[in-house]
């Protein structure tokens, strides 16, 4: 019993066994034949893709070749329609030359000719347009340099004079200082150089004299003269011995300050001589508050145009020394100025710089032209010299009214501070000799009619101009 309850389960577990392995069996084959059925249309898709790709290659392969024979058509009659005009050109060229008488390299070189001519006349007008705005741009900043470093500086002038007042303790002394007979005032102006004034002015006598360092000595000797009360001949002739060496003194101390105040290492004899320049004027300016003046505003130039400041205050400082000696040596006062500075050992390059600060010569450098500047700006500033504004424009005009005076001139026109006149001269009335001969005339003719200080440079000019219009 229990055997065939064994052969039983064992049957029923075989057939549930047998079931399980039909059934999976039979999903495994649905499986497959969907997964056929799946592969079989993707390669149906792909062959419809395949055929459609073929087809437009076709039509693409078809396309091609007809624009190929357009090509090789349009080929055949380009070189044809180019062999005809190759045959034309030479054709046209046979007959060009034939009629103008050129070869075609002949008329080639005359093309390059024009072109080149139109080119340089194009560009001669740009560079002339851009030479024209750089110099207005270089003048409005020069302008701003300038107006920058006047306004920095503003020194007050005190005008030079030619002559000195001594204070007297009482009126006795202008008895004294006369003497018995006037035997004391004649040997004081014998020794001194100057004329001593005793007018009714109470308590005070005038010493005068154009030049500056006798006036000075003067000075000196006769308030030595009052303090000690005695005053005869021999006391006077040693009170103005020991004031012309008190006066030596001086000058040196004074050259010493404003060399030491600009930081300005000296030659002990530039030293003396620039001491000297503080009993010398021009104009009625001192020239030795000039000197300083132009050292200032020259290295305040130079600051504004990012230059070395150091050489600037040298020359400007320099510029003038040869009015120390003028008087001693001939000659231009800068070119006297420029070979003592060489003497005592100053650089080439402040050398010419102080011998071209007044044109003698022709500046080349930066600190030439920047010392020219500053020069011309202390001697126009408003107040530097005695000379009113109405004498200063009355002397300008006359000194055009004569240059325009004679018939050939044209125009004429008074520059640097009445310094230089530049006259135009019309060119179909006077030739290259005749403008240098009217030159002579011209300065003659300022000579004998026109009171001034200094020199006055005639520059004739004669310029002749073409102009036709372009229509």
């Amino acid at each position: 019993m229990v055997f065939e309850i064994i052969i039983i389960g064992i049957g029923i577990i075989a057939a549930l066994v047998l079931g399980f392995l039909i059934g999976n069996l039979r999903r495994q084959q649905i499986v497959e034949e969907r997964l056929k059925r799946v592969h079989e249309e993707e390669l149906l898709r792909i062959e419809k893709r395949v055929l459609a790709r073929e087809d437009r290659l076709e039509r693409k392969s078809t396309y091609l070749e007809k624009i190929e024979n357009s090509l090789r058509q349009d080929e055949e009659q380009l070189e044809a329609l180019k062999k005809k005009g190759l045959q034309l050109i030479t054709t046209l060229e046979e007959r060009l030359t034939m009629i103008s008488g050129w070869s075609a390299e002949r008329a080639r070189e005359y093309l390059l000719e024009k072109v080149e001519a139109d080119a340089e006349r194009f560009f001669a007008h740009r560079i002339a347009a851009m030479e024209e705005q750089t110099r207005d741009e270089a003048k409005q900043q020069a302008l701003q340099v300038i107006a920058t470093a006047v306004q920095r500086y503003s020194a007050e002038y005190i005008e030079e004079n030619a002559v000195t007042s001594v204070a007297l303790p009482s009126e006795d002394f202008k008895g004294r200082i006369i003497g018995r007979e006037g035997r004391n005032i004649r040997t004081f102006e014998a020794l001194t150089g100057v004329e001593v004034l005793v007018d009714d002015t109470p308590g005070m006598v005038v010493l005068s004299s154009f030049n500056p360092l006798r006036r000075e000595v003067a000075r000196m000797a006769l308030e030595r003269l009052i303090e000690d009360g005695r005053i005869h001949p021999a006391q006077i002739e040693e009170k103005v011995r020991k004031a012309k060496a008190r006066l030596e003194e001086k000058i040196k101390e004074e050259g010493v300050k404003v060399a030491f105040d600009l930081g300005v290492n000296l030659h002990p004899e530039l030293t003396t001589l620039l001491g000297k320049l503080n009993y010398r004027t021009s104009h009625g300016q001192n020239q030795l508050t000039h000197a300083r003046e132009v050292s200032i505003i020259a290295k305040m130039l130079a600051e504004e145009l990012g230059v070395n400041s150091k050489s600037l205050i040298r020359v400007g400082l320099l510029h003038d020394i040869g009015k120390a000696v003028d008087h001693e040596v001939d000659g231009a006062h800068a070119l006297i100025s420029a070979n003592l500075a060489q003497r005592y050992g100053e650089s080439p390059e402040v050398v010419h710089a102080i011998a071209a600060h007044h044109g003698d010569i022709e500046p080349k450098t930066i600190i030439a032209f920047l010392l020219q500047a500053a020069d011309t700006l202390s001697a126009a500033r408003p107040g530097a010299r005695q000379e009113t504004v109405a004498r200063y424009i009355q002397r300008l005009q006359d000194l055009e009214q004569i240059c325009c005076s004679f018939p050939a001139v044209f125009e004429a026109y008074a520059i640097q501070a009445g310094r230089e006149v530049r006259v135009i001269v019309q060119p179909d009335r006077a030739d290259d000799n005749m403008s240098a001969k009217l030159a002579y005339d011209i300065a003659r003719a300022i000579e004998n009619e026109l009171n001034y200080p200094g020199e006055i440079k005639v520059n004739v000019i004669r310029q002749t101009q073409f102009a036709e219009t372009a229509h």
